[in-house]
């Protein structure tokens, strides 16, 4: 069974997937695919939760990055990250999916 959960985004890591106070809904439990907006925690801050994008298997974890590469502590900086759960929708303040992942300047 699917559990979800309501997720408050803080700082500007995932713009302009997603901004700082944005409200989504995760899911746990589901296959994680490459592109992914997902819910990870890191091995070396187990209590620090973050919304990344998904990018590639790496061991036991997943390489995860920020939509914002100047904004972003991530995989970079922390390594592979455990995830938790994906992100399904945005629930505030502009219900509705979540955008594709953004073209590069």
């Amino acid at each position: 069974m699917a559990r979800w959960r309501r997720v408050g985004v803080r700082g500007p890591s995932m713009a302009p997937t997603l901004s700082d106070g944005d409200v989504v809904l995760v899911r746990f439990g589901p296959p994680v695919a490459p592109g992914d907006v997902v819910l990870v925690r890191w091995t070396a801050r187990p209590d620090q939760l973050s919304v990344k994008r998904a990018e590639r298997r790496e061991g036991n974890g997943w390489w995860v990055l920020g939509d914002n590469p100047d904004g972003s502590t991530d995989s970079r900086q922390l390594g592979a990250a455990e995830v938790l759960a994906v992100v399904w929708r945005r629930l505030w303040p502009r219900p509705g999916r979540l955008r594709a992942r953004p073209t590069p300047l």
